[in-house]
């Protein structure tokens, strides 16, 4: 599969974004899909993860309660919506794929990764 996210921007702090992960490819249903980002000097750092027919997802602490993750099997589609917005969620933010996980966090695990769109939150 090939992924391409499109959505980020700026925006103030309080306000929201959605991110959009277009996924390419026929094993796109069988891929479990989620999102990391990063920062200058930083690894890259677990946001959120979607499985099969989208159930068990998982969030950081750092955004649980702030962020949701959600997937259109129709449109071969992920979404991640980004409310109440903290100058900390700046970053670059990744959408990723893999065939099977056994940690969700663990970033080289993934097999699919897009080329990453640039969220900047101001306060």
């Amino acid at each position: 599969a090939q992924l391409v996210e499109s959505g980020g921007g700026s925006a103030q702090a309080g306000a929201s974004l959605r991110l959009s992960c277009a996924a390419s490819g026929d094993n796109f249903k069988n891929i479990i899909m989620g999102w990391f980002r990063q920062t200058p000097g930083n690894e890259r750092e677990f946001v959120a993860s979607i499985w099969w027919r989208g159930s068990s997802p998982s969030y950081a602490d750092s955004v649980k309660g702030r962020f949701t993750i959600s997937r259109d099997y129709d449109k071969n589609t992920v979404y991640l919506q980004m409310d109440s917005l903290k100058p900390e969620d700046t970053a670059i933010y990744y959408c990723v794929g893999a065939h099977y996980l056994q940690d969700v966090t663990h970033a080289p695990s993934y097999d699919y990764w897009g080329q990453g769109t640039q969220v900047t939150v101001s306060s």
